[in-house]
């Protein structure tokens, strides 16, 4: 199995920082005074989140204050945006998509522990602790707060803000809403539902494991298919990462939006959900890496599935 080549990604996504402006310059459309204004405020926002992120991560020890409030920060500005471009119905639709999707987001990430009345509590995702243990970062304190600072907190309040752009280049727009808003809105509905759904799964299936293993059985005891660690039952079955797929597929959908607004079928506000493609690649790498060395039969169902699109159903 791959493991997650972290220089690789690392340059990927720094590479596609540096496609952002050259987009913007060559590619358009420009924007004007008051989407300039709107964007100044989006920024110090998340700024202002990135710096809340690093100082309570630093602090707690707690690296998942981002993971928090990513399901947020979209609908947030969202609607900043929507307020600014005088709540015309695309801006208005995007918003209340965005807040469909966070509001089932936050919901998952709540039932897993992730939020206490003291704020920067709560159960942090499994995947910071193994990088911090990894071989990059075990006992490179100043390296990891590096990547605090520059991954964890800067570029993905960064990355986040990006997966709203298509919003705002399309503040301006005199196109009314039409048939591609319309093809773009039931698609990203339908990928909101998609993710529900794999999520709910993923939430039974672990739950059930879990159950069965704190009740004093070991993992080889329990029944089929829960013996074999990891979840191979519904989309799981047909795509290693369908909650992952469904994600990537909702902010292309939003980037869609934009060219129902007339922007073009290629514009810098693309970015977003491109390096969304990009971090998921990583993320589900690392994910692979870890259950591939907790599972036997991982190596198998990673051999027979897909990572992304559903296909090849996987059998034992």
């Amino acid at each position: 199995m791959k493991k997650m080549n972290i220089p690789l990604i690392a340059t990927l996504l720094g590479l596609s920082l540096i496609v952002c402006p050259l987009l913007y310059i060559y590619v358009g459309p420009a924007l004007d005074d008051l989407q300039l204004s709107t964007f100044k405020t989006l920024g110090i926002i998340a700024g202002c989140s990135a710096l809340y992120c690093f100082v309570v991560g630093e602090l707690t020890g707690n690296n998942s204050q981002m993971d928090k409030i990513w399901s947020i920060l979209p609908a947030v500005y969202a609607w900043i945006i929507a307020a600014n471009g005088g709540f015309s119905a695309r801006l208005i639709v995007m918003a209340v998509l965005a807040t469909l999707w966070g509001a089932r987001l936050t919901f998952n990430f709540a039932r897993k522990g992730a939020y206490r009345w003291k704020f920067w509590e709560g159960e942090e995702d499994y995947r910071w602790g193994v990088l911090r243990q990894g071989p990059f970062f075990n006992g490179n304190r100043w390296g990891w707060m590096l990547f605090d600072l520059f991954f964890i907190s800067v570029y993905q309040n960064a990355l986040v803000l990006m997966t709203t752009f298509p919003a705002l280049v399309s503040m301006n727009s005199t196109v009314p809403f039409g048939v591609v808003d319309i093809i773009a809105a039931v698609l990203m509905l339908g990928f909101i539902a998609w993710e529900a759904v794999a999520d709910e799964q993923q939430w039974v299936f672990q739950t059930t494991k879990w159950g069965m293993i704190n009740s004093g059985k070991k993992l080889e005891e329990l029944p089929e298919p829960y013996n074999l660690g990891f979840n191979t039952q519904g989309l799981w079955a047909f795509s290693r990462h369908p909650n992952y797929l469904g994600e990537q597929a909702i902010w292309i959908c939003f980037y869609v939006f934009s060219i129902g607004a007339g922007i073009g079928i290629f514009n810098w506000s693309i970015i977003g959900c491109l390096l969304l493609v990009v971090m998921f690649l990583g993320s589900s790498s690392l994910a692979e890496e870890i259950s591939g060395g907790k599972y036997p039969e991982y190596e198998a169902y990673c051999n027979q599935v897909s990572r992304f699109i559903p296909g090849k159903r996987f059998h034992k």
